[in-house]
């Protein structure tokens, strides 16, 4: 379809025109194998209108310029090509209804935009005209634009036509949100998303109608064109004209580039390739030559999060990574960078570079905002990535891995375990039913600690008894069935009953549990903060962890166990308090 010739409206088809036509309009499709980068709704209506399943409801949705009316034009030229016995998307020449269908003034083909009509009156107007046949063509056409800017009334009033409306009538919706139409009313109707045009399709489009302008057009302007259209057919052909009339009839990538306020894109990867090595002084004067030409501080940012994006991919998916609106300059140059700035460290600039774009837009003193995005994206740019700065701390030199108590650790659990010692599902997954051992007086390997017995009840998967005894239980003294405890405030009702049933299906042996008041010692969950307390203002004393926050202004140290924890894969991963 993209192949296929591209015609301007002809004088037969549109009448004489006295004023100039701007190109979304003269080079308007105006049959099916015009319309460019639909393949798949092309295909479903061929099938569909050849088969004689037609349906009686279309709900065309798509980013703007896309096509959205200008394809429902064609099915309503389709639904009543009158050189034709029955409804066909092959419309090789004009018929009857053809001309006024297009240009929207047919008696039987009705448009109407729902943003200015969204009330139920004006719905009630067609319903009380679909009973009567159309005057001359085929079918009674509706076009509703912009549908989802009906009232809720109006959509109802709609539902019960649309599901079931005389033979004679067609509908036709177009939307730009198509979240926003009520999920009664898309059931009622074949839906078609228009995909956004690919910019290679897009690139020889423009290049084809320049032909046909006898425009002279650079392929680097026309790529501009295509990347900044985002895939939209009009907005593209919008900006050919304003670019044709900018160069006076020529276009050029350096009058584009004037024309929309971009940087070049030779000087955006030199730009990124500074902040990359850090060079601060050479990157703000490479940006200060570039706003001095006309590129917006925002745009600056904007292309270099482009490009930023283009290397990422270059570097995941190789030379697949980059479409044919990037220059082969970028491409040779992106992969070049692809093979020494690691993932992270894009990730990492991607993620700086949109906060900035956003400081700019709101900043009083854009340039200035730039400018500070810029050194502080120099600045981190050989900074390795938080894990890997950890991974550095713990591994200083004269010391083994894991031997700095003290440091922010994260440590990851073994394959096939959660946090908490229990298989992937469990952590929080209901305790598992124990079944009883045989009850017993036998003293063999029964706990000897409060700490044994936390870990007894995470051993047989009692997730919940193990958390009670941490929170709850201030010990007194602990021996081979006998307990005695202090409680904690908060402590569930009938606990100490409840601790010693589970204490007898845990070990095989009954347990005496007696409950005394006035004890102050410590639950092993205030002991772990305390804990945890000294360990965050060791933390935050060390020199090695100044120096990652000093790197990361926002980051917090949000717990801290020591590496010779961190380094056991099976550790138990406690609540931080």
């Amino acid at each position: 379809m993209s192949d296929q010739p591209l015609t301007p409206e002809s004088n037969a088809a549109a009448g004489e025109s006295t004023g100039y036509r701007v190109l979304a309009r003269k080079y308007r499709p105006k049959t099916f194998d015009e319309l460019i980068g639909q393949e798949a709704l092309v295909r479903t209506l061929a099938n569909a209108f050849d088969s004689g399943r037609i349906a009686q409801g279309f709900m065309l949705t798509g980013v703007r310029g896309i096509g959205k009316t200008t394809t429902a034009r064609l099915i309503a030229r389709a639904l009543n090509y009158s050189l034709s016995d029955r409804p066909t998307i092959h419309m090789p020449e004009f018929g009857e209804h053809c001309e006024a269908i297009l240009e929207s003034r047919h008696v039987d083909v009705l448009e109407m935009d729902a943003a200015s009509h969204t009330s139920v009156d004006n719905i009630r107007e067609i319903i009380e005209q679909v009973p009567y046949r159309p005057v001359s063509a085929r079918y009674k056409v509706y076009i509703i634009d912009e549908v989802h800017m009906l009232s809720k009334a109006a959509f109802n009033a709609l539902l019960k036509t649309l599901e079931e409306p005389p033979e004679h009538v067609k509908f036709i919706f177009a939307t730009t949100e198509i979240r926003k139409v009520p999920v009664t009313v898309l059931s009622r109707c074949q839906r078609f998303d228009l995909r956004r045009v690919p910019a290679e399709v897009l690139l020889k489009h423009l290049a084809g109608i320049c032909e046909r302008e006898s425009v002279e057009a650079e392929e680097a302007a026309l790529k501009s064109i295509a990347r900044v259209a985002e895939g939209s057919v009009r907005d593209s052909l919008s900006l050919l004209d304003q670019a044709i009339a900018y160069g006076n009839g020529r276009v050029s990538a350096e009058h584009v580039r004037e024309m929309l306020g971009l940087a070049d894109h030779g000087r955006v990867i030199t730009l990124f390739e500074q902040l990359m090595r850090g060079d601060v002084a050479a990157a703000l004067a490479s940006f200060e030559e570039m706003h001095a030409v006309g590129a917006s501080p925002y745009q600056v940012l904007a292309d270099l999060a482009a490009f930023t994006h283009l290397v990422t991919k270059l570097a995941i998916l190789g030379e697949k990574g980059a479409d044919a609106s990037v220059s082969e300059d970028e491409r040779t140059r992106g992969l070049a960078l692809a093979k020494k700035v690691t993932v992270p460290v894009l990730a990492r600039a991607w993620q700086m570079l949109l906060k900035g774009m956003g400081e700019v837009q709101s900043a009083a003193q854009p340039q200035m905002a730039a400018e500070m995005v810029l050194v502080r994206l120099a600045h981190v740019a050989d900074v390795p990535p938080p894990e890997e700065l950890i991974r550095k701390i713990e591994r200083q030199p004269g010391e083994e891995a894991g031997a700095r108590p003290g440091t922010p650790s994260s440590a990851p659990a073994a394959p096939g375990v959660a946090p908490g010692g229990g298989p992937v599902g469990m952590a929080a997954a209901q305790p598992t039913e124990t079944a009883p051992a045989p009850v017993t007086d036998d003293n063999t390997n029964q706990p000897k600690s409060l700490e044994e017995l936390v870990a007894l009840a995470r051993e047989k998967r009692d997730l919940k008894l193990a958390d009670d005894i941490r929170r709850y239980v201030r010990p007194v003294s602990i021996e081979p069935g006998r307990l005695r405890i202090g409680l904690a405030e908060g402590v569930p009702a009938d606990f100490t009953r409840q601790l010693a049933a589970k204490l007898q299906t845990l070990t095989g042996r009954r347990w005496l549990v007696l409950k005394e008041d006035g004890v102050t010692t410590p639950t092993l969950a205030e002991k772990e903060r305390a804990r945890q307390d000294t360990l965050m203002q060791r933390a935050q004393e060390d020199a090695a962890v100044r120096a990652v926050l000093s790197h990361f202004p926002e980051a917090r140290i949000l717990k801290v166990r020591p590496a010779e924890e961190a380094m056991d894969m099976n550790d138990n991963d406690e609540d931080a308090p």
